[in-house]
């Protein structure tokens, strides 16, 4: 299996990297939304989210917490918006976080997706109900 983040991360591809430790690598989007669209990685080749195992979970986010944090100042910025896709939108199937710098006016409206409303209170709530179910069928719940 081919996978370019891992590439980046091992230093057979070249990447614009801009922090890295033990855990996690972090580069420049070659398709940012804007300058400094960092992509943060987690070293270890996971998939998804759901894939990462719990103990890495606190040091990939303290990493992406730390970008996030320096990017106001750094780069002029208002703020910062930061996500993860998990197989859809997710062009590269391996986990990464999005830290991406945001200032008022810079055309992305909330949320990249169109937003929706449920049909019904009761629509909601069947939609939380099957969430409760699948979190208390986890092993360990």
């Amino acid at each position: 299996m081919s996978c370019i983040f891992c590439d980046i991360a091992k230093g057979s591809i070249a990447g614009h990297i801009v922090f890295e430790d033990q855990v996690s690598i972090g580069f420049l989007d070659t398709r940012p939304l804007f300058p400094g669209h960092v992509l943060l990685i987690p070293r270890t080749h996971y998939e998804t989210f759901a894939d990462l195992p719990p103990e890495l979970i606190a040091p990939l986010f303290a990493n992406a917490q730390r970008i996030a944090a320096i990017m106001p100042e750094a780069l002029h910025a208002e703020g910062t918006f930061v996500a993860i896709n998990n197989r859809v939108s997710q062009s590269v199937p391996h986990l990464h976080i999005h830290v991406v710098p945001r200032r008022k006016g810079d055309g992305l409206k909330g949320f990249f997706w169109p937003r929706t409303k449920y049909k019904s209170s009761e629509e909601a709530e069947s939609v939380a109900a099957q969430l409760r179910s699948a979190l208390h069928a986890e092993p360990g719940a």
